[in-house]
């Protein structure tokens, strides 16, 4: 219904209610994006507008040509193409794991559960040096280690990267993957892990 058919009376109606229709109709109106209410982007707004977008949570992992493992958490992933199998993510250009994902052959893209979660903060904490020993995992044939229990996990080669802005784009060819379907993937919103409700038989 339009601002204008809402404020349209009826006999009916008193003083008050005829108030409170218009009070509605306004603040209708104000939620509808025009050019009057659209913000100047400003890093800050424009970040916080980018979480009002849920994602899924992932973390990437990747070794160093010395065999350290090195992991990240992410919330950048998301599919490019199916023919050939393609997906991308990114990390900002300071990130001191940068040049280690600039330089490695192939990475692993680990789709985390609700109950991983703890894990991801872990990957996202610099201060958390051994970030492996909080999760079981093992290595794939490419090398690279792969987390146990994930929602799906790809394993990707290194297929291009492209600058944008402040951050690095990586697109990643899958060579292989799995899926757990029994897990609830976790879910990031508004700065914060979220639950996700799943009807069943949805699945």
């Amino acid at each position: 219904m339009t601002p204008t058919a809402t404020l349209q009376d009826s006999p009916s109606q008193t003083a008050a209610q005829r108030q409170a229709v218009s009070a509605q109709a306004l603040a209708a109106a104000d939620a509808k994006p025009t050019p009057s209410n659209l913000n100047v982007v400003d890093s800050r707004a424009f970040r916080q507008a980018l979480g009002h977008f849920p994602t899924g949570v992932a973390i990437v992992t990747t070794r160093c040509p010395d065999g350290r493992a090195v992991g990240l958490t992410i919330n950048s992933f998301t599919s490019l193409s199916l023919e050939p199998p393609l997906v991308m993510w990114s990390l900002v250009n300071h990130s001191p794991s940068l040049e280690i994902f600039e330089k490695c052959s192939h990475f692993a893209i680990n789709v985390i559960s609700q109950e991983q979660v703890p894990v991801a903060l872990g990957f996202a904490n610099s201060q958390v040096k051994d970030k492996f020993a909080l999760v079981s995992h093992v290595d794939g044939e490419e090398g690279v280690p792969l987390l146990d229990d994930c929602v799906a996990t790809f394993v990707c080669e290194n297929y291009r990267q492209h600058e944008g802005g402040d951050h690095t784009l990586f697109i990643g060819r899958v060579v292989r993957h799995t899926t757990l379907t029994e897990h609830e993937p976790a879910v990031f919103h508004r700065g914060r892990f979220a639950n996700l409700t799943t009807p069943s038989g949805d699945r």
